[in-house]
């Protein structure tokens, strides 16, 4: 069975009217498991999250598409998460067989046809992209919607697919396939702006800090503190418990404290298990060890014998 997840993210986190609009055409569509979708006020910005075999995700995302377009104009929207198109970003990432080139290929294809059907310019990235100066989402969104017309018109900035201008009111979009990252947001017991950038600064890569994370800060107008939104790219390299110390340790420096941390979306069950190991400093621990990890394994050992796929059952 082939495992693909796709993590579609909208322009749009304050109107849950028009949020929900948006995921129930995705709902709809036969074939595309609906596993989360979450919204931010302040970053005006909603991450789907949806699982499934490559046709009915591609269906998927051009129903997203199709809604979102019809429902979000980016000349009237404010937030403080940087954003380039209505439908700001698609990732496609290889849960369970299938390859990276499969994602890759479902990428271009399902790019192809949302320049097509809707005349929103497509960059790729990530694994997707064959432009070495293309690849990081951050690059590509650079300078954001506002700006977008005239970096387009710049050389080495025409789109992947689609028309050499924005859409008027959707902008363009970014299409990929990367490995599964986590959205992992830290805030801060301060209105301090300018610590938060100064610590986001500090543990990104691009400016030094940790080789698999990005990084900004941010403020959260509503609830009058800042925060520091990153994305985790390689959770096992780079672990959420050595991210968070670093941020607890860098706020000290600056007489503020960790208030709290979230995480949006789903994260694999790995990451937050090796949190508690690290945590509680066990040793000769294992996975295995994990009651459900126990019951699923020995689940599937029993689907491959009824199958006939193995030849005898034997309780652990």
């Amino acid at each position: 069975m082939a495992i693909i997840e796709c993590v579609p993210n909208i322009s749009e986190g304050r109107r849950p009217e028009v949020v929900e609009r948006i995921v129930d055409a995705v709902r709809r569509v036969p074939g595309a498991r609906l596993l989360d979708y979450s919204s931010d006020a302040s970053h005006n910005r909603s991450v789907i999250t949806l699982a499934g075999d490559a046709a009915p995700l591609k269906a998927a995302v051009l129903a997203l598409f199709e809604a979102a377009t019809g429902a979000i104009d980016l000349r009237a929207h404010t937030g403080e998460h940087p954003r380039l198109g209505a439908v700001d970003v698609v990732p496609f990432v290889p849960i369970e067989g299938v390859t990276m080139q499969d994602c890759v290929a479902l990428a271009k294809e399902t790019a192809r046809e949302v320049a097509e059907r809707f005349g929103v310019p497509v960059y790729l990235y990530e694994e997707a992209s064959s432009n070495a100066l293309r690849k990081n989402l951050e690059d590509i969104r650079r300078g954001e919607f506002e700006g977008l017309a005239a970096k387009m018109a710049t050389d080495g900035w025409a789109p992947d697919f689609g028309p050499a201008t924005p859409h008027p009111s959707a902008g363009a979009s970014v299409i990929g396939a990367r490995m599964p990252l986590i959205a992992y947001n830290i805030n801060l017991n301060t209105n301090r702006l300018d610590v938060a950038k100064k610590i986001a600064a500090a543990v990104r890569f691009s400016s030094g800090g940790f080789r698999f994370v990005k990084a900004m800060g941010v403020t959260l107008a509503e609830r009058g503190i800042v925060q520091v939104s990153m994305n985790l790219t390689n959770y096992e390299k780079t672990p959420i418990l050595r991210v968070f110390e670093a941020v607890k340790s860098e706020a000290e420096r600056y007489g503020v404290s960790v208030l709290e941390s979230e995480i949006v979306g789903l994260v694999p069950s790995a990451a937050l298990v090796d949190v508690g190991v690290s945590t509680l400093q066990l040793t000769q621990f294992t996975r295995d060890q994990i009651l459900e990890t126990r019951l699923r394994g020995e689940s599937e050992e029993v689907e491959k014998w009824k199958s006939g796929k193995v030849e005898k059952w034997k309780s652990k």
